[in-house]
């Protein structure tokens, strides 16, 4: 369209250069400011796109260098005696420079931060440890497509969990038996929340012990 109205607006110039009579010339000026406003106003519009996509492209390149930040969710662990070991799996992370690979530690937490991995960040965060852990003596090693974080335990205690979270949480959803109530409600109240709680087949053994419990009970009375 640009390349038209050039042509256009070329040919009415000549023209008007050309023409003697008054009325053709101010018909012929009039068009040329016609076609003079219509190619610049095209002008604009195609600075404007190339503004755009310059920009877009500017946001892409500054995305792709700089990166995202992906959350780690899955990991393993376990431990000895002196470490508690926690496994992540990154493939590719023992390609990228050691320096990439960044972990803080505290008393009772640890940040692991891993830099410019394919075009990515990722970010693993433990709060609250089940027990403390001594941040000067703990560290990270990189192995094949694998981190492991070294939490050097304060003492060599057995964990029974990671975290003070996951220990809530299992201590939360274990029946409670009161020692001081009366033994009878207390076991009724245990088998209940098991039932309540409890799947299919749990439901199906319970209601089988109740039944039988309540046949010897009734047999006992019967003899007596």
């Amino acid at each position: 369209m640009e390349e038209e109205l050039r042509k256009d607006l070329e040919e009415v110039k000549d023209l008007l250069s050309k023409a003697s009579r008054q009325r053709v010339c101010k018909v012929l000026l009039a068009e040329q400011r016609k076609l003079e406003t219509e190619l610049n106003k095209v002008n604009q519009q195609s600075l404007a796109k190339e503004t755009s996509e310059l920009t877009k492209s500017a946001t892409v390149v500054g995305q792709l260098s700089s990166g995202y930040t992906v959350k780690i969710n899955n990991y393993g662990w376990d431990q000895s005696n002196a470490f508690v070991k926690i496994y992540v799996t990154l493939s590719g992370v023992h390609k990228i420079p050691a320096e990439n690979v960044q972990i803080q530690f505290a008393e009772k937490s640890f940040e692991l931060l891993v830099k410019d991995l394919n075009g990515r960040s990722y970010s693993l965060i433990i709060n609250n440890l089940l027990k403390p852990i001594s941040a000067e003596s703990s560290s990270r090693k990189i192995k094949t497509d694998t981190i492991l974080v070294m939490c050097r335990k304060k003492s060599e205690q057995h964990w029974e969990y990671l975290t003070q979270v996951e220990k809530q949480l299992k201590d939360k959803n274990k029946p409670s038996f009161d020692k001081d109530a009366d033994p009878n409600e207390s076991l009724m109240n245990l088998m209940k929340k098991m039932y309540d709680e409890g799947d299919d087949e749990m439901k199906r053994t319970l209601n089988k012990a109740w039944s039988e419990s309540r046949e010897k009970q009734e047999r006992g009375q019967m003899d007596f």
